[in-house]
């Protein structure tokens, strides 16, 4: 039987010194091109890592900025204390978050511009878990995209998808300027769905704990390339 990612991460935990943080595991992986498993480890330490820090921007954490934790990772009643200990490190550690960010940035070099994508996802299902989205935390969102070198439309996308009454640009959640032809669209959009399979996201480093995240994805990839298509056959 696979081991679960709580498991997984609790071991890595495991060999830290006392007194040390989170961000001495990012280390450990920072720019190593590892295999799958030690990838959803670190997906899954950033998540909780810069969400812990993003639920303080707005200045209060909620009951439900951290049951928002529970909508992005499943957690077996056997795994309580597992994910427990790292939700508490990651309140503990005094690493910035630009700090972590850049050490994010570089476990997932080159081909891993997908997984922060599916980070970012993360952070903003995070955000609006109270139901709030504050300047504080769009800054916050913003500054961790620049770092991840993700682009601005990339960050607006994401706002749109999001946030609501966000200004909303189906060519953006595509990622195709607005002048590209309907089989540019057609191919972007089927791409997207194969990029967002969730046996892909698994590939990328997204633990099977958190694999919902294509949900959402996949409901607003399909509504953007419905709008475009419906804006050409007008």
């Amino acid at each position: 039987m696979e081991r679960s990612i709580w498991t997984r991460i609790n071991d890595a935990l495991a060999a830290l010194a006392a007194g040390e943080g989170l961000s001495v595991v990012l280390d450990r992986l920072r720019g190593a091109r590892v295999a799958t498993p030690e990838r959803s480890v670190g997906f899954t330490i950033a998540v909780i890592a810069l969400g812990a820090k993003l639920a303080k921007a707005d200045g209060q954490v909620t009951r439900n900025e951290v049951a928002a934790f529970r909508s992005l990772f499943t957690i077996a009643p056997e795994e309580e204390a597992n994910a427990a200990r790292v939700f508490n490190l990651a309140r503990q550690d005094v690493a910035g978050f630009d700090a972590y960010a850049r050490k994010i940035a570089s476990i997932f070099p080159d081909e891993g511009s997908k997984t922060l994508v599916d980070l970012l996802e993360g952070l903003f299902t995070i955000a609006i878990a109270d139901g709030d989205y504050h300047p504080n935390e769009d800054a916050f969102l913003a500054e961790v995209a620049r770092i991840f070198g993700l682009g601005d439309a990339c960050f607006r996308s994401l706002r749109a998808r999001f946030v609501e009454g966000a200004p909303r640009d189906p060519y953006d959640v595509l990622g195709i300027s607005q002048d590209a032809s309907m089989s540019e669209a057609r191919a972007a959009w089927k791409q997207a769905v194969r990029d967002s399979h969730p046996d892909r996201l698994i590939a990328r480093g997204v633990p099977l704990e958190a694999v919902q995240l294509a949900s959402r994805r996949m409901i607003d990839i399909n509504a953007a390339w419905e709008e475009i298509n419906g804006r050409r056959a007008a």
